[in-house]
């Protein structure tokens, strides 16, 4: 017989702390984020959030005493089993408020990493997700290590089975992040294996980026026929999914990636472990760049994404377009502004993802950029360089060969990025 899950009931907590420098982002928004988050969140209802003002931080409770006893009666008042903070909370601030209000307690890394895991589709996304989960909470050491052995999903942050106090386990955790960088050792080279054999074909690779909930996987969707997980959900895509496809009216075929959502304030231990998710957008010959054009703070969220996409050393020199999604959403007058502006540059699309409005034209664009970057060459070969005609056929370039005489005389199809890689073989040579 089937029970139905059991629902914790949360209340998200956003300390809006002072600071000399200030916050470019507004107090209200960023709890709107977070209880986003905590609806990402199968088994949660939250029930509402407070944005908490501060002077500074307590280093003991995060919270004045005052604070903390007027939350403790709305807790109470409102049932409450889990309380989300959206921020970094200390093991000690973490230990003193839950013993306080009676409550389980989970930071912004907690709660994000509670999504990872149960968004996680492939071997290596769960993989990346228990390497992530582990970092964080070796240096915690806060919890009992359910998720080591749990029977059902999640990490065992918000509760489970078994919850004890913590015994030693550091040695316990360092064994199992050592099992677990070997499983996804092996896990990685079966990627190099399938990222070659896609460089062996002289499909060009655009990867669709952007701030989690920008419409992404509806886009994806859109121009694939696929049928990615898509909704008004943070975090709704975690694995990369890739399609190939045929641009329409005769454009080349392309491989289309789609790719976890950035966010702000991404925990350290993801942005090290999902890196290797993200290899499609390091290896791409476009990068779409979708935003939400409606959001009230889609500057913000731009600025957030470019400053990822910096610190993975994307090549600058890849060309982008800037994907104005969502404009369904806004009203005529502004819908009308923002195509005027677009018009004005050559690599920024307006589009609804949902409606389909502006699709064609995006395609358009696509086509246009990439429209060299799958190209026929005719190269002449000294029959000495052995070396680099070995280059050609193990990447599957050629076409044809036929013996001339100043060497072999050869047709190639490749990319921007093939042709500067052989390039560089003839300058190291």
């Amino acid at each position: 017989m089937d029970h139905a899950p059991a629902i914790t009931r949360a209340w998200v907590l956003h300390p809006d702390i002072r600071t000399a420098a200030g916050s470019s982002r507004k107090p209200d928004l960023a709890l709107a984020e977070a209880v986003s988050l905590a609806h990402a969140l199968p088994g949660l209802e939250p029930c509402g959030g407070t944005v908490v003002r501060l002077p500074r931080a307590h280093p003991g409770k995060l919270f004045g005493k005052g604070k903390i006893a007027e939350l403790k009666a709305l807790f109470e008042a409102e049932e409450i089993d889990l309380v989300l903070i959206d921020g970094p909370v200390t093991p000690v601030q973490q230990r003193n408020l839950e013993k306080e209000w009676d409550v389980k307690l989970l930071d912004r890394t907690g709660l994000i990493l509670e999504i990872f895991s149960d968004r996680a589709a492939t071997r290596e996304g769960v993989l990346q997700v228990e390497m992530a989960a582990l970092s964080y909470q070796r240096t915690r050491l806060v919890r009992a290590w359910t998720h080591l052995e749990r029977q059902r999903g999640g990490l065992g942050f918000v509760g489970g089975p078994g919850e004890t106090q913590i015994e030693s386990d550091r040695r316990a955790i360092d064994l199992q992040l050592v099992r677990l960088r070997r499983q996804l050792e092996k896990v990685a080279k079966t990627r190099t294996l399938h990222r070659e054999a896609r460089a062996k074909v002289p499909f060009p690779i655009v990867a669709l980026v952007g701030y989690t909930n920008a419409g992404k996987s509806t886009l994806f969707n859109h121009l694939t026929g696929a049928d990615v997980m898509a909704q008004d959900m943070l975090f709704a895509t975690l694995d990369p999914t890739m399609r190939r496809i045929a641009l329409p009216g005769g454009g080349p075929e392309v491989i289309l990636s789609d790719t976890v959502g950035f966010i702000s304030d991404l925990p350290t231990e993801l942005v090290a472990a999902f890196r290797a998710t993200l290899e499609e957008v390091l290896s791409a010959d476009l990068i779409c760049h979708v935003r939400d054009i409606a959001h009230p703070e889609t500057e913000t969220q731009k600025t957030d994404v470019e400053a990822i996409l910096t610190s993975l050393k994307v090549d600058e020199a890849t060309p982008r377009i800037e994907i104005w999604n969502k404009v369904d959403l806004l009203p005529m007058d502004e819908r009308t502004a923002l195509r005027t502006r677009a018009e004005r540059h050559d690599d920024v699309a307006v589009l609804s993802a949902v409606s389909g409005e502006g699709l064609p034209e995006l395609v358009d664009q696509i086509a246009g950029i990439l429209s060299g970057a799958a190209r026929t060459d005719t190269l002449t070969l000294p029959y000495a360089d052995g070396r680099r005609r070995a280059w050609l056929f193990q990447n599957g370039v050629i076409q044809s060969e036929v013996e001339g005489e100043d060497g072999y005389q050869l047709v190639v199809r490749w990319t921007a990025q093939q042709r500067a890689e052989f390039d560089g073989l003839g300058r190291r040579g």
